[in-house]
């Protein structure tokens, strides 16, 4: 099977395909509405319009343009709002797509939940510790479906690899799992031309929410990964909560009991805040080291993401590329196993849970703990020392 995508991936696909099908084909519409409507905000919209059988309500963004650009990607004429306070009285609204800034996804997506609406919050879920505390408690109360954006939970090759290799007890004990993630070039997006000056119609004070008041910073805005507040600790929060997200969910682990971490700003010493090179080390109680390296000074794109699991039974190496499994000697006979990339259905996912009730792939206890995971890790990079689990930290 070396270089070829197994016929159980395809099955698996066109299962998870059609479950997207039953979705834009039920006689209910759902009404969505956009919170947040920068780049990410609009792909997610883009997502569901592909999903099919939407239909868009409104938008809120601090910045008029992101709402007028949420508009187009609508396709139809949409209610636009600054304070997402105002948009959530609204009464004709199912479900909201949170695409903000990290340090708001918390606190917006308990005001979704409510105000009775069902949410699709990016991830991570949250940029403090405590914050998961608050969502869970609101998911909890008021029955809202919540999915987390952590897509790899809804993508076949994903959901195959674990049913083949862990499931089946074939990967045998797992000790260590590298993940690694460089070259994103994401982390160094420069600042547009002309945007030195606070654009018209964008509310920075509201951008900022509850954190300090600082006059506008045209590279905090655009380059949000290069600083803590606005990011989750940038390649941590932004990389990393991907591939610990998977470790947890192949393992059914989700508790560190300690990290350690090395790193600092080597090269672009322009004013950002997080590290331009990370190394994490994270130790689980269930006899797991958990590691994840980035770079942003290695821009080859090549191998450049990756999780790597070693087992007993053999190496599985896998990300959105798709996998590739090799056995250890007593499982020698087995070959090379490889599948290629599939697609996602995170959205799709989320929008029958919409309409079934039923808990989505990716769920708020699952976000706590993969956004714990670089919690733990970015409070061991910044005290410079071994940081512990903490009982306040479950939920």
């Amino acid at each position: 099977m070396s270089g070829t995508v197994s016929r159980r991936t395809f099955m698996l696909g066109a299962a998870t395909a059609a479950a997207a099908l039953r979705v834009a084909g039920a006689n209910d519409r759902v009404r969505l509405a956009i919170i947040g409507s920068g780049s990410r905000g609009q792909y997610l919209m883009k997502s569901a319009n592909q999903v099919g059988n939407v239909d868009w309500v409104a938008a809120a963004d601090i910045w008029d343009l992101r709402c007028d650009q949420a508009e187009q990607v609508a396709g139809t004429r949409i209610e636009k709002y600054r304070d997402h306070r105002r948009l959530l009285e609204r009464k004709d609204i199912d479900g909201v797509i949170v695409g903000t800034f990290d340090h708001v996804h918390a606190p917006i997506t308990v005001d979704c939940c409510r105000a009775g609406k069902d949410v699709f919050v990016e991830k991570p879920m949250t940029s403090l510790p405590m914050q998961g505390h608050d969502v869970v408690r609101a998911v909890r109360e008021t029955k809202r479906v919540v999915q987390v954006g952590v897509q790899q939970r809804s993508t076949p090759h994903f959901i195959e690899a674990k049913k083949r290799f862990f499931e089946s007890g074939l990967m045998g004990q797992v000790t260590m799992v590298r993940t690694i993630w460089n070259a994103n070039s994401g982390y160094l997006t420069p600042v547009p031309a002309g945007m030195e000056r606070k654009p018209e119609g964008l509310d920075w004070e509201a951008c900022l929410a509850w954190l300090p008041k600082i006059p506008w910073d045209a590279k905090r805005y655009f380059n949000r990964f290069a600083y803590w507040d606005f990011s989750t600790g940038g390649q941590t929060g932004g990389l990393f909560v991907h591939m610990v997200d998977v470790v947890h969910w192949y393992l059914g682990i989700n508790r560190p009991a300690a990290a350690v971490a090395s790193g600092g700003i080597y090269r672009y010493d322009d004013g950002r805040d997080t590290p331009d090179n990370i190394n994490l080390v994270l130790e689980y109680p269930e006899k797991v080291n958990v590691t994840f390296e980035a770079t942003i000074t290695d821009m080859i794109p090549a191998g450049s993401a990756l999780i790597v699991f070693m087992g007993s039974g053999g190496r599985l190496e896998i990300f959105r590329h798709g996998y590739r499994f090799l056995p250890a000697r007593e499982n020698a006979q087995l070959g090379e196993i490889n599948s290629g990339p599939t697609p996602d259905f995170h959205m799709a996912n989320w929008l029958e849970c919409m309409r079934t009730r039923q808990e989505p792939n990716a769920n708020v206890v699952d976000g706590h703990y993969g956004a714990m995971a670089c919690h733990i890790g970015n409070i061991a990079h910044k005290e410079k020392r071994r940081i512990t689990w903490q009982k306040e930290w479950d939920v």
